[in-house]
């Protein structure tokens, strides 16, 4: 691990880093890991492979972007609770940016109309079934996932809410605390953290009082600000499975209430494959598309705050909770019925709202073998499905 600097330089180095990384780490999740380990590991020695491997399974762990968490966690190691911060800002900040311009676009030039507008659904559809493919298979490997998957799904299909959704979550913790503690993995290996409990019991005092006053607050307000914080920060302390989760249960929040067209929904859903960072900064488009650039802000704090929250909150505590079966059941269960909710999502508002006609469909299975079979990255599927859909255009004419 290369040697600490002073505390004002080690935070520029951190913020110059994890910009850089903000600006180049296409791909998704996975591919941000990737991305990370070759610039703070390999080229920076900040951590070694082992801490590493350590944090990655600590946020595979929590609700909430998994990607940024880590991030989020290297930079509070190498520069404590401010270092997390500025990690976080500079890995977040470039893809909030594009995607609040493109909602100034999309409202100024009323872009719903435009022809690219339903490619980038399209987009968001072979996106989406891709990622439900590949979380199916890691999170549902045997036939009682399997089953918890499809009943979420079907849940979902017949009775969409958001609380729904919570509930569903919360039914297939207690199944999974039933049935898989059994499937426990034995050799957890152990994680050392320099934050102290208290200031993780803290931590988790304020995520869990701002998770029942919000909606309070929110119930005797007016305030469209306090609404949006309310709902981003609902999703973001109770999204497991990663961004491309984050669609349905923000969906179910602001869709069936009018504050958004499921046109405009998609339409910022598909944008957002196309940038660098965290699939979470989709909250940065629909807070754009509420109230204007501090919708943007309030939308983005809101749904990132529980990561750093959570982080803070688990670290001291979920080295010992990472060997407990009964915990490992719980997340088995959870994780589960996330793929459910995702297939769920994937019909009702991906296809529903993107596949209209054999060309759409057409294009739509191109975007996705390009994806799933050739391993085309997400930001040149965008480009791919825009370009397809305007010769689409052209030929039928």
């Amino acid at each position: 691990m290369s040697q600490p600097k002073n505390k004002f330089q080690r935070l520029m180095e951190i913020l110059l880093t994890s910009t850089k990384l903000g600006l180049t780490s296409f791909g998704g999740p996975v591919a941000h890991l990737a991305y990370f380990k070759d610039e703070y590991i390999d080229r920076r020695k900040w951590l070694d492979d082992k801490t590493y491997a350590d944090i990655i399974a600590i946020c595979q762990f929590l609700p909430g972007p998994a990607s940024s968490q880590v991030g989020i966690s290297i930079g509070m190691l190498r520069g404590g609770l401010l270092g997390g911060l500025v990690s976080w800002f500079g890995f977040t900040v470039p893809s909030v940016i594009v995607l609040i311009v493109f909602a100034m676009l999309y409202q100024t030039f009323s872009l719903g109309d435009a022809g690219f507008i339903h490619s980038l659904k399209i987009v968001a559809a072979a996106v989406v079934l891709h990622a439900l493919i590949g979380l199916g298979k890691k999170l549902t490997p045997d036939k009682s996932r399997i089953a918890i998957a499809l009943a979420a799904a079907a849940i979902m299909l017949l009775y969409p809410s958001a609380w729904m959704q919570i509930l569903i979550i919360v039914g297939a913790g207690l199944l999974g605390l039933k049935l898989f503690k059994d499937k426990a993995e034995s050799n957890v290996q152990p994680f050392s953290v320099n934050i102290s409990k208290k200031l993780g019991l803290t931590s988790l005092g304020i995520l869990i009082s701002l998770l029942i006053l919000l909606p309070l607050l929110n119930r005797v307000s007016d305030n469209p600000l306090v609404n949006i914080f309310d709902i981003f920060f609902r999703v973001g302390s109770l999204v497991f499975g990663g961004g491309h989760v984050v669609l349905p249960m923000i969906e179910r929040e602001v869709v069936p209430q009018g504050l958004l067209t499921a046109n405009e929904f998609l339409a910022g859903y598909g944008m957002a494959q196309a940038v660098p960072g965290p699939l979470f900064t989709f909250s940065s488009y629909l807070g754009t598309m509420m109230e204007g650039v501090i919708g943007a802000i309030v939308a983005t704090l809101g749904i990132f705050l529980p990561s750093f929250l959570l982080i803070v909150a688990a670290l001291p505590f979920l080295n010992a909770l990472r060997k407990r079966a009964t915990f490992q059941g719980v997340l088995m269960g959870v994780n589960a019925s996330v793929v459910g909710i995702l297939l769920a999502a994937f019909y009702d508002p991906v296809l529903s709202s993107s596949i209209f006609t054999p060309a759409d469909f057409a294009l739509g299975v191109i975007l996705f073998g390009l994806l799933n079979i050739w391993k085309v990255p997400a930001w040149l599927i965008v480009i791919l499905g825009v370009i397809g859909g305007y010769v689409i255009q052209f030929i039928t004419g």
